[in-house]
């Protein structure tokens, strides 16, 4: 190592060349400023991510709390759980984790999905990855509804759930019961089977929907089977 720095410096002397000293300090201000820039930044979405978990935690204490009696759980022919909330690697065999803002619930295609709590379809739209995407909207709550058959359409009326083998109509700002029928398990969008991808918001904060589920298990009356 001693043998090539002092053979870089008697190149360095014979051609007379000298080091971009100004550049240099240029450069070394700019990383410094780039540096500290990214460490803000990190800072900041740590101090958010901290912020969203800890509203997180302090609902799912609530969740416990609550009295679920008058919710259902929104699949029928449950098979298992196939997906968890929280961080995973990407399920399509693509390299890197993501962060998965729902339980997945494996059922055979075309079980019918039953709306979780009483509300109003809010949205109902055809997305890349979600697929068939239906949205209910329950007060501070929002139930979200992943890999429907059928596609979302429009209308002169308005915009629809259009799988016609299911038998039902859904439509945006139409009010439906806890446990209606409100679509089919499909596999569209970003999907590796059959699944019903369903997410949980609070007042605009994601939630696992396992704690509400946990919840509402604990309050069924006993011998009582979804």
């Amino acid at each position: 190592m001693r043998h090539l720095i002092s053979l870089l410096r008697r190149e360095r002397k014979q051609q007379k060349l000298k080091p971009p000293k100004k550049r240099g300090k240029r450069l070394i201000r700019v990383g410094t400023t780039i540096f500290f820039a990214v460490l803000g930044l990190i800072a900041f979405l740590a101090l958010g991510f901290q912020a969203e978990k800890a509203k997180a935690m302090e609902i799912a204490d609530s969740i416990m709390r609550s009295n679920w009696r008058s919710t259902s759980f929104p699949v029928e022919n449950f098979q298992r759980y196939s997906s968890a909330y929280g961080y995973r690697l990407n399920p399509d065999g693509s390299p890197g984790w993501g962060f998965h803002r729902g339980i997945d619930i494996a059922a055979p295609a075309g079980s019918y999905i039953r709306s979780w709590s009483t509300g109003e379809v809010v949205e109902i739209a055809n997305d890349r990855l979600c697929g068939t995407k239906l949205v209910i909207k329950s007060g501070e709550w929002q139930h979200i509804y992943c890999h429907l058959k059928g596609r979302a359409a429009t209308s002169p009326q308005g915009r629809y759930l259009n799988d016609p083998e299911s038998g039902l109509q859904i439509w945006e700002g139409q009010q439906v019961n806890a446990g209606i029928r409100i679509g089919r398990v499909g596999t569209t969008g970003r999907t590796t089977g059959p699944h019903l991808h369903w997410g949980l918001k609070y007042d605009g904060t994601y939630i696992d929907p396992g704690i509400v589920l946990q919840a509402m298990y604990q309050q069924q009356p006993r011998g009582y089977r979804w």
